[in-house]
């Protein structure tokens, strides 16, 4: 039997949440390309997700896993599915300019859903391309294919307590990689080998708990490469006057808990001690909005406000809900803390607060990963909040 990472009956549990969804938007079928949203449903769990596959979704009995023929076997080995339900195609198809996938999926979709079936598909996700779409829609022209982005994602806003346990140890695991900055970076250090101590620590885990890979690679510019967001690692020595922000991730069966820290090496220029003076004093006054019944927006609108008086803006949103995730991004693409967002917080929501800045010569990251809790909120890592310094 595979060794599920939740109990069978949380696991049903999840499947009448996403069918009422379904049923509302009026779908005879769901299919999800997802991985997380696969791995939510099924505990399907492999990196195959660089060819077509999928999980179907109709009104009754189990889901079924489609996808190459070679990965069937590792969804026998991580979900609950009989092997009646674990359908894989043929090689010919993988990476075939001449034959589509997809034309193998039609027929599976053909055997379990009516001939005028109205079809939800993750139209905008990293997995599902145009030309799966264009393939689907002439191979079964009698069906109807609505937009489901997103459906199954919001049926996982709220962690059961499993699921917070595992973010939990993941929490532990970002702080012992936080740990391995703190104690080893220095002036001359090549950044490559720093981000080494920093995987080893992420995938030893923390606690007696294994560490699982990161849904997004460590992001540790420095100097000016830190005035942009998204920028990783290379072999430059770590520099005297400059700053690096590491944002960074702990991961425990494929629940991500990310968390940035900001380090300085030598004396940081009175600009940045004002940037972490407002940053602080702007996540205290997000926070205190981050309560069961508020909005996500309440705790943009406090952050911001608090962080405008002290001379700053942030441009971008400041926080997203976290959870299970793979590749290429450990966001759950629900939920952000920005104007507009009146999602209600609810207990059990998780999120990355995020408020990070970039300044003209050098980036500014201090950030909580939380959980809405009945009264309020938990931030889920004990690192110290503050701009590291280190001379």
């Amino acid at each position: 039997m595979p060794a599920l990472s939740f109990a069978p009956e949380e696991y049903a549990a999840r499947l009448p949440k996403t069918r009422a969804e379904m049923a509302a938007r009026n779908l005879d079928a769901l299919f999800i390309t997802d991985p997380s949203n696969m791995a939510w449903l099924t505990g399907y769990d492999g990196w195959s997700f660089y060819v077509h596959q999928g999980v179907l979704l109709t009104h009754s009995g189990e889901p079924i896993w489609w996808g190459r023929a070679m990965d069937a076997i590792g969804a026998q080995r991580t979900t609950y599915l009989s092997h009646d339900n674990i359908r894989g195609y043929d090689d010919t198809y993988v990476q075939n300019p001449a034959k589509h996938p997809m034309k193998d999926l039609a027929r599976v979709l053909a055997e379990h859903a009516p001939e005028r079936a109205t079809i939800g598909l993750e139209l905008d996700n990293y997995y599902f391309t145009a030309s799966a779409f264009m393939t689907l829609t002439k191979a079964l022209p009698t069906a109807r294919f609505n937009d489901a982005t997103g459906l199954v994602n919001w049926q996982r806003a709220v962690k059961s307590e499993t699921e917070i346990t595992y973010m939990r140890r993941a929490a532990r695991i970002v702080e012992r990689m936080h740990e391995v900055v703190r104690e080893r970076a220095e002036v001359g250090m090549r950044k490559n080998d720093l981000i080494a101590d920093i995987y080893h620590a992420s995938v030893t885990g923390a606690d007696g708990h294994w560490g699982d890979y990161p849904a997004i690679v460590p992001m540790a510019p420095s100097g000016m490469d830190a005035t942009a967001p998204h920028l990783t690692w290379d072999d430059s020595p770590l520099k005297a006057g400059e700053s690096t922000f590491f944002e960074i991730a702990g991961a425990h069966k494929r629940y991500q808990c990310p968390q940035s820290r900001t380090l300085f090496l030598g004396t940081p220029p009175q600009k940045y001690l004002d940037a972490e003076k407002a940053v602080l004093e702007a996540v205290d006054a997000g926070l205190e909005q981050a309560k069961p019944g508020n909005l996500c927006e309440d705790i943009a609108l406090a952050f911001n406000a608090a962080l405008n008086k002290l001379g700053f803006e942030k441009d971008s949103r400041c926080g997203y809900a976290i959870g299970l995730s793979y590749p290429p991004d450990w966001g759950e693409r629900t939920m952000s803390f920005r104007a507009g967002d009146k999602t209600v917080l609810q207990e059990g929501m998780t999120f990355h607060f995020m408020p990070a800045l970039w300044l003209n010569d050098g980036g500014l990251e201090i950030t909580e990963p939380l959980v809405i809790t009945e009264t309020g909120y938990e931030c889920l890592c004990n690192t110290p909040r503050e701009l590291v310094i280190k001379g």
